[in-house]
């Protein structure tokens, strides 16, 4: 059962990634629907920027109550919608 509701957990967090994504980084003609959780945020992918990383910090502190203090380590979590609903909900777990 815990697998379930970690899974539900994670499409949870995944959707709200992705509204809070296109409505905080000005992602015009994108919406959320059309953002897929393995797509890559940065380069290829979405064409995200270190702007935009530094804006992702601060949409995970105020929504999610999550700090990424590692930059290094944000390379790895900043990956895709998965790495990023991951990391959240494994940070977010380890504070209960």
């Amino acid at each position: 059962m815990q697998g379930q509701d970690r899974e539900q957990e994670l499409v949870k967090i995944r959707a709200k990634l992705k509204e809070l994504l296109v409505s905080n980084l000005n992602m015009e003609g994108v919406t959320p629907d059309q953002i897929k959780d393995d797509d890559a945020l940065f380069g290829e992918g979405l064409g995200l920027d270190s702007l935009d990383a530094v804006e992702i910090v601060v949409i995970l502190q105020r929504n999610f109550s999550v700090e990424v203090k590692d930059m290094e380590k944000g390379r790895e979590i900043f990956r895709s919608i998965n790495t990023l609903a991951t990391y959240v909900y494994e940070t977010q777990q380890a504070k209960k």
